[in-house]
């Protein structure tokens, strides 16, 4: 099953309250007033909201467009175009690369990156997992069962210890061991709790200096429920870390697809994999093509009715 099968299920709410703004229906200021309420309430943010109002409306003025049909063609290349950075691979051209993913507590920060070490297993590449989220009870023995489910190698300590030092020893493992792709699992962090922050500094450090050639990947992991919640972590994180991608998970039903193009746009971080189930192989990277002709797909809405 392909990306735009997978994640169609998962936009329904979304699908369900914009694929038909402009089905049968000539565009007039009626429609586009309903456009703009639905695209609101579809958690894509009232000020990127207005500016895709915005270009919308002027295309339509400068191409004469008045069918529905051509109209929500021409928001669809709105759209595109606003995810544009959203979806290239992330570069892991180095042996090591290394993977540092961040993010509060309860957004699925482990579990994806088990699924992502399945991702990379699956394309013949060495992983290993550095469980450096020494501060949750258990934390590393989850980690540890989703390694044995992907086929990739785990560096752990005991509870409580250093989360660097974790790092340390993981960064010298994979170098010996030959290892492809390091995953670093990290304490979910409040984004106001300064010395969790100060923590995910230090593990920057050691990274740097330990393997200062090595392509690195700071991936944020995002619950897609949280709507809007979601900017504020965002814009947090990009504080103290170098951010270059997201992970939004929980893309299964509940959430509203319009955050995907609130983050990439408001924020300016490219979505690089979502989560559309529990599955090893539901963390699919992002296809913005897929992403918004599944966004607008009446015949989905219609199958699901």
């Amino acid at each position: 099953m392909g990306f735009f099968d997978k994640i169609l299920k998962g936009l329904k709410k979304t699908r369900d309250a914009i694929a038909g703004v402009f089905a049968g229906r000539r565009v007039d200021d009626a429609t586009l007033d309903e456009l703009e309420e639905a695209l609101i309430l579809a958690d894509l943010g009232v000020g990127l909201t207005g500016e895709v109002m915005d270009e919308l409306r002027a295309k339509l003025r400068a191409e004469r467009i008045e069918d529905g049909d051509a109209a929500l063609e021409a928001l669809k290349g709105i759209l595109r175009e606003k995810l544009a950075d959203s979806g290239k691979p992330l570069e892991l051209n180095t042996s090591p690369s290394v993977i540092l993913v961040i993010g509060v507590n309860g957004v699925g920060k482990t579990t994806t990156i088990g699924k992502l070490a399945g991702h990379y297993v699956a394309q013949g590449k060495r992983v290993l997992l550095a469980a450096a989220d020494t501060f949750r009870a258990a934390a590393a023995d989850q980690l540890e069962i989703w390694a044995g489910r992907a086929g990739a190698q785990i560096v752990r300590q005991s509870e409580g210890a250093d989360p660097a030092a974790v790092v340390y020893d993981a960064l010298h493992a994979g170098v010996s061991r030959g290892a492809d792709v390091i995953l670093v699992d990290t304490a979910g962090r409040l984004h106001n709790k300064s010395n969790l922050m100060n923590e995910l500094a230090k593990i920057d450090r050691v990274i740097s200096r330990e393997l200062p050639d090595a392509d690195r990947e700071v991936l944020l992991v995002i619950d897609a429920t949280t709507g809007q919640n979601a900017l504020i972590q965002a814009q947090e994180f990009r504080k103290t870390a170098n951010v270059t991608g997201v992970v939004l998970t929980k893309l299964d039903g509940t959430a509203k697809g319009g955050i995907v193009i609130a983050l990439a746009r408001g924020c300016g971080i490219p979505v690089r994999f979502v989560g559309v189930g529990e599955k090893m192989d539901d963390l699919l990277p992002f296809d913005a093509d897929s992403f918004v002709d599944a966004l607008f797909d009446r015949k989905g809405s219609e199958e699901e009715a």
